[in-house]
């Protein structure tokens, strides 16, 4: 199978834009990742998926905590910047969440205590256990098709799901 035909079929699933993040020696580490689910609600937990050899995947390795912070539909260039490989973290501000930094004016932070890893082909699986979050009113910024996108108001309507 073609490696553009797998990135197209993924592209296809919208999803929410998360900032990750950690702090070691006060510095901040983070990344943009869409790679975000909850798993549990009993006990809290989520998970991220982080490539292999992500310099934040080894910051949030020797922490073993991170936070995950659902961007708002105006924070394109707070994930543009977290995208970037030459970033200065330093030069952002920074709220915290139970000790870990998280990014002011997202809809949701939430901070996490790594409880498994799992490497799955050229990522691994971090399953963090829920220690506290703090949501907002907004609607969030999405990822489909390669590009961000917002939400457009709707007509409520009935579903199955």
């Amino acid at each position: 199978m073609d490696d553009r035909l797998f990135r197209d079929a993924m592209g296809k699933f919208s999803t929410g834009v998360t900032i990750v993040a950690t702090e070691q020696n006060g510095t901040v580490h983070g990344m943009t990742a869409n790679a975000f689910m909850s798993v549990s609600l009993d006990p809290k937990l989520v998970v991220i998926s982080v490539k292999e050899g992500a310099n934040t995947l080894k910051r949030i390795q020797q922490t073993q905590s991170y936070s995950v912070n659902i961007l708002n539909e105006h924070q394109k260039d707070v994930a543009d910047f977290f995208a970037s490989k030459n970033k200065r973290t330093e030069e952002l501000d920074y709220s915290y969440l139970d000790g870990l930094p998280v990014i002011p004016n997202a809809i949701a932070q939430i901070s996490c205590e790594v409880v498994s890893e799992h490497v799955e082909g050229d990522h691994t699986l971090l399953v963090g256990s829920v220690t506290d979050i703090r949501t907002q009113d907004g609607e969030p910024l999405i990822f489909a098709g390669g590009r961000y996108r917002n939400l457009e108001k709707q007509v409520e309507v009935n579903s199955t799901i």
